[in-house]
């Protein structure tokens, strides 16, 4: 048995929850050093960053898109908003030499929380494959 990081172990025991942790941020009841927020989206830093920039872009309101893979026809128009979010706060943050977009769906994809969010890395040169990845 190979030993789990704490992402990885976060992940594994994670569950869908009525009201998450990024739900208390966009309450305000939890802090958070946001980046970025309008009507339906909210950019905040990761607190554990993997990178020299690391934010996250959320869905102010899930509306039912815990993960990436309960999507429908009904989320285009926020799943668009998300990712153009994302681009003009990856601009925002001086990252136009690149930058790499990640969601993580589910406990083998390393989901530790139930509320669909895109990660933002970048500000220094990434490697490839990104990390976490086994060779068969």
């Amino acid at each position: 048995i190979k030993d789990m990081s704490d992402e990885e172990h976060k992940a594994q025991t994670a569950a869908e929850e009525e009201v998450t942790l990024f739900d208390k941020i966009v309450q305000g009841k939890i802090p958070a050093d946001v980046i970025y927020e309008d009507d339906l989206a909210m950019a905040f830093r990761d607190i554990n960053p993997v990178a020299k920039t690391h934010f996250l872009v959320i869905p102010k309101d899930r509306q039912g898109l815990t993960m990436f893979s309960k999507a429908e026809d009904r989320h285009k128009e926020l799943l668009g908003h998300l990712m153009v979010t994302a681009a003009k706060v990856a601009e925002q943050e001086g990252l136009g030499e690149g930058y790499r977009i990640v969601i993580n769906n589910g406990k083998f994809g390393c989901q530790a929380v139930y509320h669909l969010h895109i990660h933002v890395i970048g500000g220094e040169q990434l490697g490839w494959p990104p990390t976490g990845l086994k060779k068969s």
